[in-house]
């Protein structure tokens, strides 16, 4: 009966207007759009950080050490 995921998400969607109300249903939309954003930008600098970090440590270990250090 409920067997591919546009089932799922019309009975999600019927719910959600059962359980808040039509009039808090974009509220809802745009918390959730605004929170999957930060997200992404969090990931993003993230993956940024860690790209330049290791950009550095294979600098660094390309150069040569002087003698006694």
């Amino acid at each position: 009966m409920f067997d591919s995921i546009d089932d799922w998400l019309i009975i999600a969607v019927v719910a959600g207007i059962l359980f808040y109300g039509s009039s808090k249903i974009p509220q809802l939309a745009r918390n959730l759009g605004r929170s999957v954003g930060e997200f992404k930008k969090g990931r993003l600098e993230s993956e940024q950080e860690l790209k330049a970090e290791q950009a550095r440590a294979a600098a660094g270990a390309s150069t040569p050490t002087p003698p006694g250090h």
